[in-house]
């Protein structure tokens, strides 16, 4: 089974991605990490239920890795575009304890299995070849723990817990499928749209608020 991890606003600088989601749910999202080994880096913020938000950019002082990075991040001008078109939470990671598993039957849409940090591995991300979002972000990202998952303790927690998350997709029912098929635990609702938008309802300490 794999489980709902985190979900992602990615954006052009991390300014910018703080400055989004300050204006939908009225809070400010602390800074979280620098992916020395991927040339990105995040502000994070729990949502309860061992679910967090990560803002990820690409880190302007950050080195560039041997291989593509994750969240489709060395495509700027995509990533501007999407941004531009208002789609700026654009996806979601999902946790598996068995990510061969995953990437054996599923390869053409996940990506091979990275394990990170390269020197020192702790966990294991599975990225397409080009870097790319699985399925433009209709499918999760996949990451594997490899048994020691993210401690919510070094996530700031500020009374937000997100409440429901929903994408609207141009083939609701080959999306669906794909999820009944990975056994996915609290994916996202699908319903019918033009093209890859996710929509999360959140409870924050001013009210339930909406991050697109």
């Amino acid at each position: 089974m794999l489980k709902l991890d985190h979900i992602t606003v990615i954006a052009p600088t991390l300014a910018d991605g703080v400055a989004h989601v300050r204006a939908c749910l009225d809070l400010d999202v602390p800074f979280g990490t620098r992916h020395g080994y991927m040339g990105t880096h995040n502000h994070r913020l729990q949502l309860g239920n061992n679910v967090y938000l990560e803002i990820v950019a690409l880190d302007p002082d950050g080195i560039t890795p041997g291989r593509a990075r994750w969240f489709g991040l060395d495509n700027q001008d995509k990533i501007r575009s999407d941004w531009e078109e208002g789609r700026r939470l654009r996806g979601w990671v999902a946790a598996t304890k068995s990510i061969d598993t995953v990437v054996s039957a599923h390869g053409a849409v996940f990506g091979e299995k990275v394990l990170l940090p390269t020197a020192e591995p702790t966990f294991a991300f599975a990225i397409p070849a080009d870097g790319s979002l699985p399925l433009d972000g209709a499918a999760p990202s996949i990451i594997d723990h490899r048994g020691d998952p993210t401690s919510m303790a070094e996530i700031p927690d500020l009374g937000v817990r997100l409440v429901s998350m929903r994408v609207e997709h141009p083939d609701p029912a080959f999306v669906k499928a794909l999820y009944r098929e990975l056994s996915i635990d609290r994916p996202p609702a699908i319903i019918q749209g033009a093209g890859v938008r996710y929509r999360a309802q959140i409870k924050t300490p001013t009210g339930l608020k909406e991050l697109t």
